[in-house]
This record gives structure tokens, C-alpha cells and sequence, in this order.
């Protein structure tokens, strides 16, 4: 336990954010989009209707803190995941086509990886347009190249093995063999980045949202809340604290889930060593 404590923070973590998300789709307080301008600017009681207090326009806090969760975790999950699979597919024709296609697709990713995260992010969503479709668009190219270069190296550092020479001695197809023997010893390294990533598709998301480029209002985004919240901030600090620290509490279960699986690869490979 003490040795994973911080898999077990992410994962406890991320069962928050779960619980808000299920729920979404069960109960909310009130409609996230509703406004009210008679209960304007509401503070946080437990005790009240508004157990977070109400925005600007009267808006519950909470409902739209739990809708929100639908749109990051739609965002942060499905980028990372459209990334995943062409960032695989892409490194692993280029590890196998090294004469033809390998170095041209590796020069494409270094280029993309040359550009700062979220300054990609930016460029690609004025190009594909704004919203969660757009914004998909633009973080799943951004994870791309993460991907494709990971399985490209491991790719490399694997093709010497006596079992991927042998595989190869006996007529078996290089498709065959990444299925078979490559995507086996790849899947520990594929989940760690994959987990990890989301805390970044996540932090990318809110600050498109946070800048306007994201999701749009008047649907309910973390980052759109914060961008909101700044003018009111001074006289109602409040509005930016539920979003803030649901923001932290994402980025960070992912992250820590990342590093305790990462902590568990390492060891198995120093016992197996």
C-alpha cells in the first residue's frame, strides 16, 4: 500500500470525479443552463438550495460543476484515445518502414512536437473551428506524436530480441509480430502515457475553454466557469473555487495514477532483470 500510495490517491481521486459524472446523468440539482436572476451571486451554504452558491446569471454552481465533468472527461478521454490508436498505427509504420515512410512520418512528429502543448492546441482549434468536436481535433493531433514516437523507440529497442528474430525465422508477417509480440510488451508503457495524458488533454481543454476557444457558452465547461468567474473574483472569490479545484482534483488523479503505474513497471522490470 505505502509503495503505491500514489496510485491509490489518483484512483480515489478520479472515483470523485466518476461520481459526479454518473450522477450527472441520474440527479442534478437544477438545470445547468438555467438561469435565475433573482438568486444571483448566491454565496455557498450547506444548508441552503445552492450548497455552492449561484453564478452571475443565477446559474447553480454544482449543477454546472457535475455537467460540466461530461464535456472534460468527453474531451480529456476521447482526444487521448483517437491520439492512442493513430500515434500506435503511425509509430508502428514507421518503426517497420524505416527505409520508406519511417522517416518521413518521425519528422512530421518532431515537427509537431517542436510547437508548446497548449500553443499547438491554439493554432489547430482556430483551423478546425471552435467547440468539442474542434477541440477534440486539435488535443488528439497534439497526442499524436507523443504516442507515435513512444512506440517507434520501443519499437527499435525490441526488433533485436531472440524471440522477434525468431518469430521472424519462421515466415511470420510483421503484422503478426507487432500483434503478437510487440503490443505485449508495449501495453504497460501504452497505459502509463495513456493515463498521464488525460491529466494533459484535461489541462489543454480548460484553458481552450478558459480563453474561449473550447467549448462554447452556454454549455458548462471548467474553464469556461474560471474565464467567467475572473471579473467577479474581488467580490466573489467563490466562483472560482468549485471549478479550480475540480480542475486540480482531475489533472492530478490522473497524474498520480500515471506515476504509481509507471513506480510498478519499473520495479517489474528491476525483478526481472
Amino acid at each position: 500500500m505505502k509503495k503505491n500510495l500514489s496510485l491509490w490517491v489518483g484512483i480515489i481521486l478520479i472515483i470523485i470525479i466518476l461520481a459526479g459524472w454518473i450522477l450527472s446523468f441520474i440527479y442534478m440539482p437544477y438545470p445547468p443552463n438555467e438561469m435565475n436572476i433573482s438568486q444571483r451571486f448566491m454565496k455557498p451554504e450547506f444548508n441552503s438550495e445552492h450548497i455552492l452558491g449561484t453564478d452571475n446569471f443565477g446559474r447553480d454552481i454544482l449543477s454546472r460543476i457535475m455537467y460540466g465533468s461530461r464535456n472534460v472527461l468527453l474531451v480529456g478521454v476521447g482526444s487521448v484515445t483517437v491520439g492512442t490508436v493513430l500515434g500506435i498505427i503511425l509509430g508502428a509504420i514507421a518503426a517497420m518502414f524505416k527505409k520508406y515512410a519511417g522517416s518521413v512520418i518521425m519528422r512530421v512528429m518532431d515537427g509537431l512536437m517542436a510547437f508548446p502543448g497548449i500553443l499547438l492546441a491554439l493554432m489547430l482549434v482556430t483551423v478546425v473551428g471552435r467547440g468539442i468536436k474542434g477541440t477534440i481535433i486539435a488535443i488528439s493531433i497534439f497526442m499524436i506524436p507523443v504516442f507515435a514516437r513512444l512506440v517507434y523507440s520501443m519499437v527499435l529497442d525490441a526488433e533485436n530480441l531472440l524471440y522477434i528474430k525468431a518469430a521472424k525465422s519462421y515466415g511470420s508477417s510483421d503484422l503478426q509480430i507487432f500483434i503478437r509480440h510487440y503490443v505485449p510488451a508495449m501495453l504497460p508503457r501504452l497505459i502509463t502515457q495513456y493515463s498521464s495524458s488525460i491529466g494533459s488533454a484535461v489541462m489543454i481543454e480548460t484553458s481552450l475553454s478558459f480563453l474561449g476557444l473550447g467549448i462554447q457558452p452556454p454549455y458548462a465547461s471548467w474553464g469556461l466557469m474560471l474565464s467567467e468567474s475572473r471579473q467577479f473574483f474581488l467580490m466573489y472569490p467563490y466562483l472560482a473555487v468549485a471549478p479550480g479545484i475540480a480542475i486540480i482534483i482531475t489533472v492530478l488523479g490522473f497524474n498520480l495514477i500515471g506515476d504509481g503505474l509507471n513506480d510498478i513497471l519499473l520495479n517489474r522490470r528491476s525483478r526481472n532483470e
